[in-house]
């Protein structure tokens, strides 16, 4: 019985993750936004998690009872958050590429975004302990 350790709970738990990461991505961005020649960074995760869950497509999937059997449909892996440096762009004569403007809007997104996975979490951990009994 999976009850916190489940797919959906994992890919929660990635996303969770990937906002920490981001938010000390964006902290860092800003922390040398006058720094010459620092190329600003940032972390992918939603798109590889749309990727990798096929769009919301509904597919056949095949059972896989181990993990050497080949995956049919859509897979259950939940990817890790990829950090990228852009290094093709300059925004100042000293070569930075960092806009605070846009980090701080990018600052605030993930602030959100953070949120709304921790009210989920806090939802999916009430609900399991409703359904195991506990007090609400």
């Amino acid at each position: 019985m999976q009850l916190l350790n489940g797919v959906g709970f994992d890919r929660l738990q990635n996303a969770i993750q990937a906002s920490d990461l981001r938010q000390n991505v964006i902290a860092n961005n800003i922390a040398n936004v006058d720094t010459p020649k620092f190329k600003r960074s940032d972390v992918s995760f939603e798109s590889l998690l749309q990727n990798e869950m096929g769009n919301g497509m509904k597919e056949l999937s095949g059972l896989r009872t181990d993990p050497r059997h080949f995956a049919i449909g859509t897979s259950t892996k939940v990817p890790s958050a990829k950090v990228t440096t852009d290094n093709a762009t300059t925004m100042n004569n000293n070569l930075n590429n960092v806009d605070i403007d846009r980090e701080m809007s990018l600052l605030a997104e993930n602030q959100l975004r953070y949120n709304s996975y921790i009210e989920e979490l806090n939802y999916q951990i009430k609900m399991m302990k409703t359904a195991v009994g506990g007090n609400v």
